[in-house]
């Protein structure tokens, strides 16, 4: 009979198991029916001896002509014969049921079993976790250390698969030497192990981590390692919450290259009510409850409303209007920014389509986050919902940040290439943030250049804004590229921005960004008062549309 290697207890199944292997109920079904059998020959018996029936039956066969007796010998023939096959058959069963067990038993330590390493599974580790946290083991002395192979990719990439899984098992079979009595031990996936200790300190963890960074040969190579490690104690609230502290310490010890991380309180980010959202986004994205609002981009020699960047909005059933701020970053980590974005582009283009069918033509822009960048498909999907609403790919703007193209250059220049040749617009946002080099700048097949709004804000009192703004607005025209300012919020800026040749403005001083169906009157109203040489005034919204005064 098969145990469980981390319960030490025979493992449940369907069929309970006897001393001789045959499934208890299957046994106790064949004694049954045996007793049935056996009970209906002694009663055949008895009343055989009562009524003395074998002398009937013949004086019947006898007096009727009817070979009664005969019948009679060969049921009891085929009886026999029934006894035989029947035996034979419970042999059979016996035999198979016996290898039933074996294969159950087999199959529940492949389960159990890392097929590499021999470890635990990460399946296997959490059952063991769980038993500990039902044994009334002292909540917290119980520990988890989470184990990372840097670089370990590079292994493979290098000497092969096969020394980097020679690797694995070289580091399992320390990690058995090392660990601690009672504790248990798991390959969690990849060049991550885990160990389950019942009692342990940070000295413990440092000793372990030593002991792992000491060389190991792999065939006829020795090789060093290094480890990002995260240590967590105590059971309460669950063990589940235990392995994600030490992964949120693991995880901080990777960042840092830290080594040997414990985790605190101080460097964990989660936020329950951040599931929730999750949940919420998902269901918005997926129903369409999105909204995107419109922010007009205004030309400083003319005044004249060129286009808009489209900005997303959340209207949420229980927390309100919601802004990019508090989802954006959540979408981009839980993998919703591609269907995020793919929603705002149709409605923006959709939004582009009615006003240029309205007589109003206007580009519109729309953000890209860093990970599309890296996303081949992207250019296949702008270009099917250029042509699903029918408008110019000149039309489009898309806007990256500085640091979303230089994450991954060479995989960012192939989708901004393909881009552009789709005919779409390419803007750099917020420009003098991040850290490209003027010459990957130059390299960018982009055609306008965002200056961020931290900088115009300081043109009024701050000599270095004012210099970066100038210079920038100079560096992009050099470069053949227009120049937008964000963020301009006073005539004074205006005015400023004008007299360096700066192309487009937007800001709350020209307006906010509104919902699509006012865009139009609110254009034309920063038109009529940017007419002429008359300073341009900032346009109240709310007598465009007084129904819109939220948006103001």
């Amino acid at each position: 009979m098969a145990q469980s290697w981390l319960t030490g207890s025979a493992a449940a199944g369907p069929l309970p198991p006897t001393s001789e292997g045959v499934p208890g109920e299957l046994r106790r079904e064949v004694l049954r029916d045996a007793g049935v059998v056996v009970a209906l020959t002694l009663g055949c018996l008895a009343a055989g001896v009562v009524w003395d029936l074998p002398q009937r039956i013949t004086g019947w066969s006898q007096s009727t002509g009817a070979p009664l007796d005969h019948v009679v010998f060969l049921l009891a023939a085929s009886h026999l014969l029934m006894m035989g096959f029947g035996a034979r058959r419970g042999r059979q069963l016996k035999t198979e049921a016996a290898e039933h067990r074996r294969l159950e038993a087999l199959l529940r330590d492949q389960a159990d079993r890392d097929p590499l390493t021999g470890l635990a599974t990460l399946t296997a580790f959490l059952t063991a976790l769980d038993r500990l946290e039902r044994s009334g083991t002292t909540a917290d002395d119980v520990a988890v250390l989470l184990l990372d192979v840097d670089r370990f990719t590079a292994v493979n990439d290098t000497l092969g698969h096969e020394v980097g899984s020679g690797l694995l098992v070289a580091l399992a079979d320390r990690i058995r030497q090392v660990l601690p009595a009672g504790g248990v031990a798991a390959r969690t996936g990849g060049d991550v192990f885990a160990l389950l200790v019942p009692e342990a300190s940070t000295a413990l963890a440092t000793d372990v981590v030593a002991a792992l960074r000491r060389p190991f040969t792999v065939g006829e190579l020795e090789l060093e390692v290094d480890l990002s490690a995260g240590l967590a104690r105590g059971l309460a609230p669950g063990g589940a919450d235990l392995v994600r502290r030490a992964d949120v310490a693991r995880s901080t010890a990777k960042r840092q290259s830290a080594g040997l991380v414990v985790y605190s309180p101080d460097l964990d980010t989660f936020d329950p009510g951040q599931l929730a959202l999750h949940r919420d986004l998902r269901r918005a994205i997926r129903e369409g409850t999105l909204e995107v609002h419109h922010q007009p981009k205004v030309c400083l020699a003319d005044g004249r409303v060129a286009g808009v960047e489209a900005l997303v909005r959340w209207p949420h059933p229980e927390l309100g209007l919601l802004l990019p701020d508090r989802f954006i970053v959540l979408a981009e980590q839980t993998g919703l920014i591609a269907p995020l974005t793919d929603l705002v582009l149709r409605r923006a283009l959709a939004d582009a389509r009615s006003w240029r069918e309205a007589g109003r033509r206007l580009t519109v822009a729309v953000n890209l986050s860093a990970r599309l960048l890296h996303d081949p498909q992207l250019p296949a999907r702008v270009g099917a919902a250029l042509c699903a609403e029918r408008v110019a790919p000149e039309d489009l703007e898309l806007e990256i940040t500085e640091t979303a193209a230089m994450e991954d250059p060479e995989r960012a220049m192939t989708v901004l290439g393909q881009l552009r040749l789709l005919g779409v617009r390419l803007s750099v946002d917020d420009f003098g943030t991040g850290h490209a080099s003027l010459a990957h700048l130059s390299r960018l097949p982009v055609d306008l250049l965002k200056i961020d709004r931290s900088f115009v804000a300081g043109l009024g009192t701050e000599p270095a804004a004012r210099a970066i703004v100038r210079s920038t607005v100079d560096l992009g025209h050099a470069l053949g590229l227009s120049v937008v300012a964000e963020g301009v919020e006073t005539v004074e800026q205006w005015h400023q921005l004008a007299a360096w040749g700066c192309d487009l403005a937007q800001g709350w001083w020209l307006a906010r960004p509104v919902p699509a169906a006012v865009v139009p009157a609110v254009a034309a109203e920063i038109e009529r008062r940017c007419a002429g040489l008359e300073p341009p005034a900032a346009v109240d919204v709310a007598s465009v549309v007084p129904a819109q005064r939220s948006f103001g």
